[in-house]
Formats: structure tokens, sequence, C-alpha cells
């Protein structure tokens, strides 16, 4: 961990996104939340939308991340953690570019975070897999296409 920012330790590794709250961790949360709503605090909606992002559910993840959203854009104070958990939000929905736009912004800020450093890999890495298989799906379908073509003209003969 880096010494450069005293709130870094309070940030999660990109791989503790991966694992998920019990439902009975995430239900806790989201009582807190519907008890307070409308008048919602903001840690305990900070805290929810944590857990839903954390999920291993899309529908949970993109609630998540619209409330993480919200406090990003009313919240200049808490905007800078928010970054991170929407990168962390975004990669875990595979919208890879919006991940890449908060990662970007917090690294702009914290040059040596380390958990954003991670984070960014982890995106680079799943864009790099993703882009080869998307490259050997179009290079299989061209192929596929190219013997049809043969097929074609040879029968057309």
């Amino acid at each position: 961990m880096s010494s450069n920012s005293s709130s870094e330790k309070y940030l999660p590794y990109a791989a503790d996104a991966e694992v998920s709250l019990t439902a009975e961790e995430l239900l806790v949360l989201q009582r807190q939340y519907e008890r307070e709503f409308p008048r919602v605090r903001i840690q305990t909606k900070f805290n929810y939308a944590w857990g839903l992002i954390k999920s291993s559910t899309k529908r949970e993840q993109q609630l998540g991340v619209r409330l993480m959203q919200e406090i990003y854009q009313e919240h200049a104070e808490r905007q800078r953690e928010c970054m991170y958990y929407l990168a962390i939000g975004h990669y875990k929905l595979g919208e890879y570019a919006s991940a890449r736009v908060f990662v970007e912004q917090l690294l702009a800020l914290e040059p040596e975070n380390a958990q954003a450093k991670c984070l960014r890999k982890l995106i680079d890495d799943r864009v790099s897999h993703e882009g080869l298989i998307g490259l050997a799906l179009s290079g299989g379908a061209l192929a596929l296409v190219g013997i049809a073509a043969a097929a074609f003209f040879r029968r057309s003969k």
C-alpha cells in the first residue's frame, strides 16, 4: 500500500470487488437505507451502493452504480472515493470505457494510488483479452464467409 494518501488505506484492492456480500449483509444495508428513506444519510447511501456494486447480479450492480453516481454528482467531498467505486462498478458491468474514465480521474489526483493502478491493470487486461477474443471471433467469421463464398463460386462454375 502506498503511503502518499492516508485515505488510500480505506479503499479495498480491486480484487476485493469480486467478493460479494452475503445476502444477509446486503439486507442489513438495504434495510438501513429504507429506514432512512427519503432522507438517507450520505454514509448509509454510500454503504448500500458499495454493497450493491459488490453483488454478483447485474441488476444490483447497476443500482449500486446509479446510487454511487448520485453521490459523486451531489457531494463534492466524496467524489474522490466515488471515482474508485464507480470504476469498479463499471468494470464489473463490462463497461470498460467508463471504468477507465473514473480510474484515470483518480490517478490524475493520486498518481501513486496502488488500488487504482491495480484496477487500471485489470481493466486493461480485460479489454486486451476481450479484444483478442473479438478479433478471433471476427477472424473466424471472416474465414467462414470466405469458405462459404469459395463453395458458392465452385458450385456456380
